[in-house]
């Protein structure tokens, strides 16, 4: 097992899409969360309309974007936005998580969701498929099952 203990990551918050740092563009997050997630990815174009809605000024949208720098790069990033609806759902949803594949099992993806979290003032929720590894994550960090969720696609 990987030493989560000497995994030193710089936490970077965007409440707006002209902060990027220099070292990760919207453009590169975008490529980034697309490639990580697999077999779970998005499509670039839907990640491109999470940050719009992240970015929002817009009364019942926005968000930000964590995230998670190591060494010169970005080793992990969280895309969490508002639901606007506070009081029946809660107020955030943990919409992207996603850790460099080759830096995962370091404690990365618990580290970005804490610090994360501390961000929230209210509920977080989040969707994840039932043969997802990181379910695992989620649920040490304290997340519970709640609901089972139904579609209809029309």
């Amino acid at each position: 097992m990987t030493d989560t203990t000497k995994c030193e990551i710089e936490f970077v918050k965007l409440e707006d899409d002209r902060s990027w740092p220099d070292w990760c563009s919207r453009k590169s997050l975008v490529r980034f969360l697309h490639q990580t997630m697999k077999p779970f990815e998005d499509s670039p174009v839907d990640i491109e309309r999470s940050l719009d809605y992240a970015f929002s000024d817009e009364k019942r949208a926005g968000g930000f974007v964590m995230l998670g720098k190591m060494d010169d790069g970005l080793a992990g990033a969280v895309v969490m936005l508002r639901t606007g609806m506070a009081g029946y759902v809660p107020e955030y949803i943990l919409l992207f998580i996603s850790v460099d594949p080759r830096l995962r099992g370091m404690g990365i993806g618990g580290k970005l969701m804490r610090r994360c979290f501390a961000e929230c003032d209210g509920e977080v929720k989040l969707h994840v498929e039932s043969g997802n590894p990181a379910k695992h994550l989620y649920e040490r960090m304290g997340i519970t099952h709640v609901y089972d969720e139904m579609r209809i696609r029309l």
